[in-house]
This record gives C-alpha cells, sequence and structure tokens, in this order.
C-alpha cells in the first residue's frame, strides 16, 4: 500500500517565524514529514506540496492545481492536509473533478510543532481512513471521518460534526 500526502498550508503546517521580529507564523516542511518519521510507517508514501496557504487564501485556480496533481500522479490513496476555514469547500471542489481515488482531507487546530496540537491524531485517522474506504473524498477532523457531503463545521466551536 502507497499513500500520497499533499501539503497545502493551513494551521497544521504553521511554523514559528524564522525571522527577527516575526509577528505571524510561517510555513515550513510539511508536518506529515514530522509525523510520519515518528510513527515509522509499515506503508510506502510521498509527500508533495501543492501549495503553502492560509485557507482562505487558496483559490479555485490553487483547488484545480490540487486536482491536476491527484490526478498526474498514478497512486489511489491521498491524504490532503488543509486549512480548516476552507477544508470542506475544497473537498466538495475535488469531489466535483475526482471520483476513483480515496482522498482524505485533515488539518488541525493548532500547528503540528505545538506539544498539545492535534494534527498527530487527526493525520493517524486520516491514515487509518484511507485504508477502509471506498473511492470519494472525505474529512477526517476533532475525531470525526464523514464524506465531504455529510460533514458540517460549528464556527462558533470550530468542530466539525
Amino acid at each position: 500500500m502507497k499513500i500520497t500526502f499533499i501539503q497545502t498550508g493551513g494551521t497544521i503546517d504553521k511554523d514559528y517565524p524564522k525571522t527577527t521580529k516575526g509577528y505571524a507564523f510561517e510555513f515550513g516542511e510539511p508536518a506529515t514529514r514530522r509525523i510520519l518519521k515518528k510513527l515509522n510507517p509499515s506503508f510506502e508514501y510521498e509527500i508533495l506540496t501543492a501549495c503553502q496557504k492560509d485557507s482562505l487564501e487558496i483559490t479555485d485556480d490553487d483547488r484545480q492545481e490540487l486536482v491536476n496533481l491527484i490526478n498526474e500522479n498514478s497512486a489511489d490513496k491521498f491524504i490532503i492536509t488543509h486549512g480548516t476555514d476552507t477544508m470542506v469547500e475544497t473537498a466538495h471542489f475535488i469531489f466535483s473533478k475526482i471520483k476513483h481515488k480515496v482522498i482524505v482531507l485533515t488539518g488541525a487546530m493548532r500547528p503540528e510543532q505545538f506539544s498539545n496540537s492535534d494534527a498527530p491524531i487527526n493525520v493517524g485517522g486520516a491514515i487509518a481512513a484511507t485504508q477502509i474506504l471506498e473511492a470519494g473524498v472525505y474529512l477526517f477532523m476533532t475525531g470525526i471521518l464523514k464524506s465531504c457531503g455529510e460533514i458540517k463545521r460549528d464556527m462558533e466551536s470550530g468542530k466539525f460534526y
């Protein structure tokens, strides 16, 4: 089994500023690289970067580039790390274009670099999900796994349901 991980940015990939007097987080290497290093998985994987943006800055052009990246890849299982604010919109966009692969979007409410991050459990849940799901587009967040057509988000709590 092989899983292709695709970084798009979002909180999961945010890192402490590397410049002096930095006021905002920066995007660094994919969080999945650090998570998988700790996991030492028994499956093959590759990690690609589509973009490194806050999800509020992701456009339909970015989403189409993501679709192109998935379609050009021979893998049939994908995990996309994405910001939570527009994750559902991106999932719907992908679903409208791709039906023959297992695609799970996930992210984090706190950067993976934080000790209290939810990133490892969300990536772990997405990994498990890719192994049991039929082709389609899904989200795994806050302990919930649902198809993109079923999942909702409470914007006050930030939780998905």
